[in-house]
């Protein structure tokens, strides 16, 4: 009976946290502001906890995760009304390099040394921070920077080169099978298709790993 109350929790319990992250949002994946990390910790530890001990039922685990999510949701239902919170909730975002020199006092308020900012300036494709005229720290702890004029990539408008519209490509076929719906989204369909796999002698989808179709250029495609 322990083995299968522990099953029986573990499912619950990941079906819970499924449901409440969908119901809150990807941000609460994607953008881990100070409040988002609490948030994510607490209802870990609300359902590693609950399995494990024996004395806690199914339904406490549930009605913590329901009650925890309802907390999360109405404070995000107050930061997107009333501005005025974000800055405590969610954090604001900091200027830690304004005309090309850094601030340190925004370091020091941050907890960021040095180091830790080469790091972050160099996962956004700068490896000096001479290269920088601004360099903003945001509220999920990654770093947005803004080079000077004489370090920015130069656009196809600055080289004065013909300017193509750009499409994307749209997945036909990966692992051996047909995804229809964007066959039929891009226009096309089985017959079109499969002709197009005859074409370069194959015969059955089953041996194509991926086909990705791109305007302009065609049908893409590799087999396993």
């Amino acid at each position: 009976m322990h083995y299968a109350q522990i099953t029986v929790e573990l499912v619950l319990g990941l079906v819970s946290l499924f449901v409440l992250t969908r119901i809150l949002g990807k941000t609460q994946i994607t953008q881990i502001t100070t409040f988002d990390f609490i948030s994510a910790l607490v209802l870990g530890e609300l359902v590693g906890n609950a399995i494990f001990d024996e004395k806690v039922g199914v339904f406490r685990i549930i009605y913590a995760v329901i009650i925890w999510g309802l907390l999360i949701y109405i404070l995000e239902i107050i930061t997107q009304k009333w501005s005025s919170t974000r800055g405590l909730l969610e954090g604001r975002p900091s200027i830690i390099i304004r005309n090309g020199k850094i601030i340190r006092e925004s370091l020091k308020k941050n907890k960021l040394d040095i180091n830790q900012l080469q790091h972050l300036i160099r996962s956004k494709g700068a490896f000096s921070i001479r290269e920088l005229e601004y360099a903003i720290l945001e509220t999920d702890g990654t770093v947005s920077i803004l080079k000077k004029p004489s370090y920015e990539t130069p656009t196809k408008g600055d080289l004065q080169v013909n300017l193509d519209q750009v499409h994307l490509p749209i997945t036909f076929i990966s692992d051996g099978k047909i995804i229809k719906d964007n066959l039929m989204e891009a226009g096309f369909n089985l017959t079109w298709l499969e002709q197009q796999l005859k074409q370069q002698n194959i015969l059955n989808v089953k041996e194509v790993l991926y086909a990705e179709w791109l305007e302009g250029e065609g049908l893409h495609v590799q087999t396993f």
